[in-house]
């Protein structure tokens, strides 16, 4: 493994061990601490209560982030019709059916999302084995299979981040840029909190946020102060 740059340890140096910091506290230090020559992804990482190995405590589920992620995606939209010219308005950067799917095989990957109609699954599901792997499937649970896909297509534009819990009960999503205000990064992780905690499965037993972890790309991770979070948006 290599070693920490200076600034990477002048980083870390700066947050106090063992702490939990209050929620905009931490954001304020995760943007001061940021030392990239990028402007880098504001990450957060929530340990959730739950054993994703049962079906019915396997959180899964979007958000549309008030103040975007700092980046517009290219949007693919498998549909045809009136949908397509649907997507199309709302700002699709790629439509199409059985023409886009062969060209995902032969290895075209230029997009970042995708949505679809439901009528064209059985083309999508062709893709499993590509799209999966890569978190790009459609799918109802995530809103992204749908009738309304102008509606979805706006969403994504506008900043709508997927989430699903991992093997070991983590959810892992981008929140922002280090060179948004600390207000607009706030607003923007409680909503993705706000939206955990409506998806808290009725199985889900004792605490269910474990624990709230803020870090930019390339900085050192920051204990959030949990408890105070879930009060505060009860």
């Amino acid at each position: 493994m290599a070693p920490y740059s200076k600034k990477a340890i002048v980083a870390r140096q700066k947050v106090e061990s063992g702490k939990r910091y209050a929620l905009r506290e931490a954001l304020q230090l995760v943007k001061d601490l940021s030392f990239a020559k990028f402007d880098e992804t504001v990450e957060m990482a929530v340990r959730l209560g739950v054993d994703p190995r049962h079906a019915d405590q396997m959180v899964r589920g979007s958000a549309v982030l008030p103040h975007g992620v700092g980046k517009v995606p290219r949007v693919l939209v498998f549909a045809k019709g009136e949908k397509e010219r649907e997507a199309l308005e709302a700002g699709a950067d790629y439509v199409g059916g059985e023409d886009v799917a062969q060209r995902i095989m032969e290895g075209w990957l230029e997009f970042d999302r995708t949505a679809a109609t439901p009528d064209m699954m059985s083309v999508v599901g062709r893709l499993g084995k590509i799209l999966g792997p890569r978190g790009l499937m459609p799918n109802p649970r995530t809103g992204t299979v749908t009738l309304d896909i102008g509606r979805v297509v706006r969403e994504i534009k506008a900043g709508k981040v997927e989430f699903r819990v991992d093997r070991v009960g983590n959810i892992h999503a981008g929140i922002g840029k280090v060179s948004f205000p600390a207000e607009a990064l706030e607003e923007n992780a409680q909503t993705l909190l706000d939206t955990l905690l409506r998806l808290k499965p009725a199985t889900s037993k004792g605490k269910y946020i474990r624990t709230i972890t803020l870090s930019s790309t390339m900085g050192p991770g920051l204990k959030v102060d949990e408890t105070a979070v879930a009060s505060a948006m009860r």
